[in-house]
C-alpha cells in the first residue's frame, strides 16, 4: 500500500478526525498534499525557469494583489518567460514580445481557447459566450453574430443617433454640474451603459426606469467583475471546485440571476413588439435567429442570447468607460497635452460647435492620445488566459497541455528595450501611424492578437474618442481643492483607476446652445 494511502486510512479511523471540523479540514489539506506530492507533481520537463513553491499550494501565497507588477517584477529575476505552481494549476506568464508572437499568432490553434475560472462559468450560462465558449463551430457562430450584426461599421454607423443623444444628455447633466465636484468614470459609465443597452434591446426601457437601470446595471457589472478577479480555490485546485468553498458561484449565480431577470422582462417584452413595428436592434436580431437556426448543427440557444447580452453589457461598459477616465486623469496631469488636444479640437470641429464622430478621422492627436492612455494602462493588463490543447514548445519551453497562459500586456507596453521613457504619458510617440489596435505587432497589442482578439474594438475605439473629445472640447476640468491627482491603477481582470477621477467641469464656449 502506498505512503499516502496508508496516512489516509490511518487518520480514518480516529475519532479526534471525526468529530473536529477545524481538524478534519486539515486532515484533507495535508493528504492533498501527500497526494500532489506523490502523483500529480509534474514529470521532469524543459518547464520555463521559476521561484520556488510550497507543497500543495505552490506559489499561492506569495501572490501580490497587483498581479500585473508583480508578475512584472519576477520577470525581472527568472526572465521574460517564467512559470509559477498555483495550486495544482502550472501558470505560464509570457512578457517576450517574441513569445506573445508565437502564443497568439505561430501557435493561435493551439492557444485559441481560455482557461474559464469558475466565477466566468457561472457568469457566462455555462461558458455560452463569445469570451468563454471554446474555440469551434460554436465559438465561431458567436463571434460571426457579434461581429457582423453587432459591431461591424455598418451597424455602428446606423446607432450613431444613440450615442449622439446619450452623450447630449450627458452635457446637458454636465452643465449643470459646473463648479460642482462631478464622479467622472461614473457618468461615462451611464452614458457608455445607456448606448449599449439601446442597441441591444431598442427604446424599450425610458424615463425613470432608464436611469434606474442603468444604476442598477453598474453595481452589478462592478460586482461581477470584481468576482471574476476574486481568487478562487475551485480554480487552483479543480478537485474541489464541486464544494465552492469560498462560495464564489453562489455569490456569481446570485448576481446571474439579477441580470437574468432583466433580460427575461426585455426579451419578453421584445417578443410581444416584433411584428407590430419596424425596429430592428440587436435583440431582434438574436430572437429571430434562434428560431431560424433551431435545425442547424450549431443552433443558437436562448442560453446563448443571454450569454451575448453578458457579453455586451459587462465588457463594453467598463472597459470603455475605464479607459476613459484614465485619459482624461493623464490629460489633467499633463496640461501641455490637454491644450494640445483641445488646439486639435477647435481647429477641425471649431470653438462653437459640437463634436461629430465624422470629426474623428481627422483628430489625430487624440488618437494619439487614446493609444497612449492603452499602452500605459491596457484594459486587460493580463488579456484573458489561454489553455493550450496540446502540449507546445513556445520560445525554448515546453507549455504543457492545461497550463493557463498569462501575457502580460501591460509590462510589453512599459519595457524600456522597445518604449523611450516608457513610464512618461507621451502621445506624440503615436502620431507616425505606426501603430494600430490590429495586434499584428507584439510590442503594442492592448485589444490582444489572434483568433481571441477583441471584438469590440470598432466600438471601443469610437466610443472613446467621441466621448473624450466631446468631454475635453466643451469643458475645462480641474481637481476639488485640496485632492490630489494621479493615475495609479488597481489590478483586476479588468484594470482601474485605484483613486476614482472626481474633477469639477467648466464651460469652454459661452454658446448655451452647446450644453442644451
Amino acid at each position: 500500500m502506498s505512503l499516502w494511502s496508508t496516512l489516509y486510512q490511518n487518520l480514518l479511523t480516529t475519532q479526534y478526525y471525526c468529530n473536529q471540523p477545524t481538524t478534519t479540514l486539515l486532515v484533507f489539506f495535508l493528504i492533498s498534499a501527500v497526494i500532489w506530492y506523490a502523483c500529480l507533481k509534474p514529470k521532469a520537463q524543459n518547464l520555463p525557469p521559476g521561484p520556488p513553491g510550497l507543497p500543495f499550494f505552490g506559489n499561492l501565497l506569495s501572490l501580490d494583489p497587483q498581479l500585473h507588477t508583480y508578475f512584472a517584477s519576477l520577470a525581472q529575476i527568472y526572465g521574460p518567460n517564467f512559470k509559477l505552481r498555483l495550486g495544482s494549476k502550472l501558470a505560464i506568464v509570457i512578457t517576450s514580445p517574441a513569445v506573445a508572437r508565437e502564443v497568439l499568432k505561430d501557435h493561435d490553434t493551439v492557444f485559441a481557447n481560455h482557461d474559464v475560472p469558475a466565477a466566468g462559468r457561472v457568469a457566462s450560462y455555462g461558458g455560452s459566450d463569445i469570451v468563454w465558449t471554446p474555440y469551434g463551430a460554436e465559438w465561431r457562430m458567436l463571434r460571426k453574430v457579434c461581429v457582423m450584426k453587432m459591431l461591424s461599421n455598418t451597424t455602428l454607423d446606423s446607432v450613431y443617433d444613440l450615442r449622439c443623444n446619450e452623450m447630449r444628455k450627458t452635457v446637458s447633466y454636465l452643465h449643470g454640474r459646473v463648479g460642482s465636484d462631478v464622479n467622472v468614470g461614473e457618468q461615462v459609465f451611464l452614458t457608455v451603459m445607456n448606448v449599449i443597452t439601446s442597441m441591444i434591446w431598442g427604446a424599450e426601457v425610458e424615463g425613470a426606469e432608464r436611469e434606474t437601470l442603468g444604476a442598477e446595471f453598474r453595481e452589478l457589472v462592478a460586482e461581477t467583475t470584481q468576482l471574476l478577479g476574486k481568487p478562487n480555490v475551485s480554480d487552483f485546485f479543480p478537485g474541489l471546485a464541486r464544494f465552492d468553498l469560498q462560495g464564489v458561484e453562489k455569490e456569481m449565480q446570485v448576481l446571474v440571476s439579477r441580470f437574468d431577470r432583466i433580460f427575461e422582462r426585455v426579451i419578453g417584452e421584445r417578443v410581444k413588439v416584433d411584428g407590430e413595428d419596424e425596429r430592428k436592434d440587436f435583440l431582434h436580431f438574436l430572437l429571430k435567429l434562434k428560431d431560424e437556426s433551431s435545425d442547424s448543427n450549431t443552433p443558437l440557444t436562448i442560453s446563448h442570447v443571454k450569454a451575448l447580452l453578458m457579453d455586451m453589457v459587462t465588457g463594453g461598459t467598463d472597459t470603455s468607460s475605464n479607459t476613459i477616465e484614465f485619459a482624461m486623469a493623464e490629460m489633467m496631469q499633463n496640461p501641455e497635452i490637454m491644450k494640445r488636444a483641445q488646439e486639435e479640437l477647435e481647429g477641425v470641429v471649431g470653438k462653437d460647435n459640437v463634436v461629430e464622430e465624422s470629426h474623428i478621422h481627422e483628430l489625430t492627436y487624440l488618437q494619439a492620445v487614446m493609444k497612449e492612455t492603452l499602452r500605459l494602462h491596457p484594459v486587460l493588463p493580463l488579456l484573458v488566459p489561454h489553455c493550450p490543447t496540446e502540449t507546445t514548445n513556445v520560445g525554448g519551453y515546453t507549455i504543457p497541455k492545461g497550463s493557463r497562459v498569462f501575457v502580460n500586456v501591460w509590462a510589453i507596453h512599459r519595457d524600456p528595450s522597445i518604449w523611450e521613457k516608457p513610464l512618461q504619458f507621451d502621445p506624440t510617440r503615436f502620431l507616425d501611424a505606426k501603430w494600430d489596435f490590429s495586434g499584428n505587432d507584439f510590442n503594442y497589442f492592448p485589444f490582444g492578437s489572434g483568433r481571441r482578439i477583441c471584438a469590440g474594438i470598432a466600438m471601443a475605439e469610437r466610443t472613446v474618442l467621441y466621448f473624450l473629445a466631446t468631454l475635453i472640447h466643451l469643458f475645462d476640468w480641474t481637481i476639488p481643492h485640496g485632492q490630489s491627482l494621479d493615475a495609479s491603477e488597481k489590478f483586476g481582470i479588468v484594470l482601474k483607476k485605484k483613486i476614482p477621477l472626481v474633477a469639477i467641469p467648466t464651460p469652454r464656449s459661452s454658446n448655451p446652445n452647446l450644453y442644451n
